[in-house]
């Protein structure tokens, strides 16, 4: 059986996500950023952190890539074209959405408060717009890649979440009609339920 360690609150969610996608038993041990029980396994301290039986995979976008891999679900398959797109929409999410929202977390709470630059927010948050803009203009159908559910939807679904809470506001009605048909799916409703 698969271990988590992390927060549902983190990017953990994302490999939460997908592990129920999948259909996949996982055990979840709650564990915060820089723990001790983190750090053993991650040097960097952050979370999450997913274990393969003896096997430690750390970073939420490559867990969630080697998930996929692994089962024959929610990708394409390596070395095709299709597959080359898909990987190019999850970079084009990690540097375009993903790194913003992490920029406004450390200027707004993480870094020490003298490194902070909370003036940042401002461009971030327009960085982000525009970003979403060009992103959901690549959209190929119902989801980001077309009529499949792929690794950049629960990346690009969780950032959005991310935003929300963060409160980075989108007017890109296509985004809220994505966001939507994401949150309907049977394995991110279990993970939200009550």
């Amino acid at each position: 059986m698969y271990e988590l360690l992390g927060s549902p609150t983190s990017r953990a969610f994302r490999v939460m996500w997908m592990l129920e996608e999948l259909g996949q038993p996982y055990t979840m041990t709650k564990a915060a950023p820089q723990s001790e029980e983190v750090r053993v396994l991650n040097p960097s301290g952050k979370v999450p952190v997913f274990k393969d039986g003896e096997d430690v995979i750390t970073d939420s976008s490559a867990i969630i890539t080697y998930l996929a891999d692994k089962h024959g679900a929610l990708t394409a398959p390596a070395g095709t074209v299709a597959r080359g797109q898909q990987d190019a929409m999850t970079q084009c999410i990690l540097d375009e959405i993903d790194a913003v929202l992490w920029t406004a977390a450390r200027h707004g709470f993480i870094l020490p408060e003298d490194k902070r630059v909370p003036e940042v927010k401002t461009s971030l948050k327009w960085e982000y717009e525009r970003n979403l803009d060009r992103i959901m203009k690549q959209a190929k159908g119902p989801y980001l890649m077309g009529d499949e559910f792929t690794v950049p939807d629960i990346i690009l679904a969780h950032c959005g979440a991310w935003a929300k809470s963060a409160k980075f506001p989108s007017d890109n009605e296509d985004f809220k009609i994505y966001l939507k048909a994401c949150r309907s799916r049977d394995a991110f409703q279990k993970l939200t339920a009550g």
